[in-house]
């Protein structure tokens, strides 16, 4: 017979409860943003109440734990859970909170509560509004059901109490609102399964046995996984990540302190935590944390207590630089040098993030001059974003990026590195073919639109028809009912459909827009180009019309043109101001 790596094994509800309490069952979810909605909480006791599967839980035996000492053991955390749940984790917290009456963290990490109402009368549950909570038909949230020093005798004859306040009630319906809420009381004696995974299987097993059997072949987040792991092995570093990430979302503190608020991101503890692997360690896959945290050294793959301390201490350190609010903030005037303003011009927050690391390295690791990172940094984010660097397998390209950086000795190899990168990924080739086809598409949240955008900021231009800039009209702190500048079709829609160009795709180029103020757009509505230009150009000399025409690269005669040979001549035109824009960020 095969040896098996799991063994099954069956809990009662309340036992469950009972093991997390005590610490010996691991559920960080509680410190985490809660992802499933009431709704989905309600359909779980309903289920239980007619005796219906849920699913199973799935575990990973740590070793017993209690006796292994913690690798942060500077905190104040003394016991490791015996098991980590790896998958169930929204039922099981939803089972704790509601059982426990335990509040839960919402995706803006605001604490509320899980209310599901239960009516005894026909064993209906609903999410409580305030309507139910007012209806003496209804337990208006199930957790006091199962509070500490309560007989369900006292529950029944408290709810029957307040119900005939409002109404009569027969012995018959007594008896059977009396069985319900035993039934609902004993919801603490539910039978669940559950697989131990052993000890002895290492995290990509357990990775992959979670997709074997899991029956709609979800693949296992690894974010949650790692941040899992961490909850085990450094409980305070996984909380101070979490803060962070909860004071993103927040533009001033509770004491009018700074916070990590800002226009482009609001950053996932998974995320942060890459920053400062990349920082420390130089590694971009998140898997590594799990090793540095079982004390293997990444180059030789062998375990030692000593390595796991020296390299937690790595870890422990690049976090405290990685959460610098300081840090943070500096970081973002490189991306707003770049020419980028707020994450409406940011397709990917995988390229911001791996810039933070890159910035962190340069200024941590190298002591580059603060103006000097700035630029260089700049220039990075803008390659990276524009190339679509970390599209395809991030980890994999940001783990070579890394390893180049491994043994580089000073600050000048640092800067020749990234420069070089830059330069081989930036080649006549690319400005003048690659990015000219990747400009023919209809899609509007395209890097190559945002980079065109971005070099419309570093050139200072104007809005279309207007006097106005555009990085000033694009200040995210520019909030109206309208936005101050708009795309306008430079060939409008209805005016493209008279003369039969009617597909989205062709009407909709992003070779066939510009900015222009909101109210010239109205004006302009659906006249051709022949026909509104007149009006636009006379307000301007023949030397600015010249100069407005080059940044927003419109070909000469462009209103004479046909349709298609203006967007294949403006396509080149873009190509040249992305380019000339990026130029402006000297090395």
């Amino acid at each position: 017979m095969s040896r098996t790596l799991f063994k099954e094994v069956g809990y009662h509800l309340s036992k469950l409860i009972h093991d997390i309490d005590h610490g010996d069952i691991g559920l960080p979810d509680l410190q985490r943003p809660f992802v499933w909605k009431n709704s989905q909480v309600r359909n779980l006791f309903d289920s239980m109440y007619k005796g219906f599967p849920v699913g199973y839980f799935l575990f990973w035996a740590t070793d017993d734990g209690r006796n292994t000492r913690n690798i942060g053991s500077d905190t104040k955390q003394v016991n490791i859970p015996r098991l980590l749940i790896v998958d169930g984790q929204q039922r099981l917290t939803s089972l704790y909170a509601v059982l426990k009456g335990q509040k839960i963290l919402n995706e803006n990490y605001e604490e509320v509560s899980i209310q599901i109402a239960f009516r005894p009368k026909d064993g209906r549950f609903e999410v409580a509004d305030a309507a139910i909570k007012k209806d003496p038909e209804y337990i208006a949230d199930i957790s006091s059901v199962w509070k500490d020093g309560y007989s369900t005798w006292e529950l029944i004859n408290n709810f029957l109490s307040r119900l005939r306040k409002s109404k009569e009630v027969s012995r018959e319906e007594e008896m059977t609102i009396s069985r319900a809420i035993d039934r609902l009381y004993n919801l603490k004696d539910y039978p669940f399964t559950a697989v131990e995974i052993s000890s002895t299987v290492d995290e990509e097993q357990v990775s992959e046995i979670f997709v074997r059997i899991n029956s709609q072949g979800k693949q296992l987040n690894q974010a949650d996984f790692i941040l899992t792991l961490l909850s085990v092995f450094w409980d305070e570093g996984r909380k101070e990540l979490e803060e962070f990430s909860r004071l993103s979302r927040i533009p001033v503190g509770p004491h009018n302190e700074p916070t990590p608020y800002n226009h482009f991101i609001h950053p996932h503890p998974d995320q942060l935590l890459r920053v400062g692997i990349g920082l420390g360690l130089k590694r971009a896959r998140l898997k590594n944390v799990y090793s540095v945290l079982r004390g293997k050294d990444l180059e030789t793959g062998l375990f030692s207590e000593t390595k796991r301390v020296e390299q937690f201490n790595v870890l422990k350190e690049a976090q405290k630089h990685v959460l610098s609010i300081q840090n943070w903030h500096d970081f973002f005037h490189a991306i707003i040098k770049a020419g980028f303003r707020s994450h409406r011009m940011i397709s990917s927050e995988t390229t911001i993030i791996y810039a933070y690391i890159m910035y962190l390295i340069g200024k941590i690791d190298y002591k580059i001059d603060h103006y000097q990172l700035q630029h260089l940094i700049a220039r990075w984010f803008f390659m990276t974003s524009i190339t679509r660097r970390y599209t395809s397998s991030p980890e994999t390209v940001m783990e070579r990026d890394l390893t180049r950086l491994r043994d580089v000795p000073s600050k000048e190899g640092f800067i020749n590195v990234i420069n070089h990168l830059i330069d081989s990924s930036l080649t006549n080739d690319f400005w003048n073919i690659t990015l000219v086809e990747a400009l023919e598409t209809s899609t509007n949240r395209t890097p190559t639109l945002f980079a065109y955008y971005a070099a419309l900021n570093l050139l200072d231009a104007r809005v279309l028809f207007s006097n106005m800039k555009i990085r000033e009209l694009m200040d995210p702190m520019l909030q109206g009912q309208r936005s101050p500048i708009e795309r306008h079709h430079l060939f409008p829609k209805a005016y493209l459909k008279s003369i039969g160009i009617e597909t989205n795709r062709e009407i909709n180029q992003i070779a066939n827009y510009a900015f222009v103020e909101w109210k010239d757009n109205s004006e302009i509505a659906d006249q051709s180009p022949k026909e509104y230009l007149p009006k636009y150009t006379s307000r301007f000399s023949d030397e600015e019309l010249e100069a407005m025409y080059h940044v927003h690269a419109l070909p000469i005669g462009w209103e004479d043109m046909s349709y298609h040979e203006f967007l294949r001549k403006r396509r080149q035109l873009m190509a040249r101001i992305i380019k000339e824009g990026f130029d402006t960020l000297e090395k």
